[in-house]
């Protein structure tokens, strides 16, 4: 069970679950809240729908009597039981916060090169290679090369001997070859931009060509197919660009670029299909966007977390 969620109970009252929407609100809304309880919060809205309609009312008398509520500062020894409990959980379960709050878990702690959320920086690996590091990456030298702890990164190799980059439970080898690697939520994805890249993988060896894409995780490896490589590397543009995306993705993927945290608490909004391009610079007005492109409701709440529903 994760460990900032509470199960589901059928008799529990609707006074019980008022008054922890209530105490949500008084987190989110406190300004101390983290990523990490912007999730904990979707996945107790989703655990039934008396749940989500709690929050629903809580978040009208929130808006209700905002003005009042903003010359009050709510000390944390004045949180419900909810987010008191989430709060102490927070502050003394420090193995959690790295593993959610830090790309790379631990290793990224440590990692040679890194970018903070909406960074972008180029790295002169050695002749011949050279790095450029998208969003919230973090990347440690090897005795053979390079390994992708978390993030994504494109690779310009045109060196003598095949540079070797370790992502995941994977390793890519070239030594002629520019190739963009993304490593989030446990999935690796490879994409051959020029040259050819060779991947070694759950005991299988391919080869990636030019215009090639490649995904996989520790215990499934996808065929190879064909993609648009100007779309994948877009980032490098500072453009985001959503080919016939759900919502929910494109949501996800604009939380890797955005301080604070777009929140999509609407499962049936999130399956939407959408077709958008962004620049990285309209992301502050983003969730504006989604508001008037698909009917959304939005909350601003302190720390530049967003409700969507």
């Amino acid at each position: 069970m994760n460990i900032f969620s509470f199960p589901a109970s059928r008799d529990r009252s609707d006074s019980q679950l008022q008054t922890e929407a209530r105490d949500w609100l008084i987190l989110l809304t406190s300004g101390q809240a983290t990523v990490a309880d912007a999730k904990a919060l979707k996945n107790w809205c989703a655990q039934s729908p008396e749940h989500a309609q709690a929050f629903e009312q809580a978040k009208v008398l929130w808006q209700q009597m905002a003005p009042a509520a903003a010359q009050v500062q709510q000390p944390p020894r004045h949180f419900g039981r909810r987010a008191f409990l989430g709060a102490a959980i927070a502050a003394s379960a420090a193995v959690v916060m790295v593993r959610v709050g830090v790309p790379g878990g631990f290793d990224g702690l440590t990692a040679d090169y890194r970018t903070a959320v909406g960074e972008q920086r180029g790295v002169d690996l050695s002749e011949g290679v050279r790095l450029e590091l998208n969003t919230q990456t973090r990347v440690s030298q090897r005795d053979q090369g390079i390994e992708l702890l978390e993030g994504e990164v494109e690779v310009l190799a045109n060196a003598a001997q095949p540079l070797k980059v370790q992502a995941g439970k994977g390793w890519l080898s070239a030594a002629q070859a520019r190739f963009n690697v993304r490593n989030t939520d446990h999935s690796v994805c490879v994409t051959c931009l020029d040259g050819s890249v060779a991947v070694q993988v759950n005991g299988r060896n391919l080869r990636l060509d030019s215009g090639r894409q490649l995904t996989y995780t520790a215990t499934q490896v996808d065929e190879p197919v064909a993609v648009d490589t100007q779309a994948v590397v877009a980032w490098r543009e500072q453009v985001l660009v959503f080919n016939n995306a759900t919502l929910a993705h494109m949501v996800n993927e604009i939380n890797r670029y955005r301080p604070g945290m777009l929140v999509l608490l609407n499962t049936e909004l999130g399956k939407r299909r959408v077709q958008a391009r962004f620049s990285l610079q309209q992301l502050p007005g983003v969730a504006v966007m989604i508001r008037d492109a698909y009917g959304a409701k939005c909350t601003e709440l302190p720390g530049g977390v967003v409700l969507l529903s």
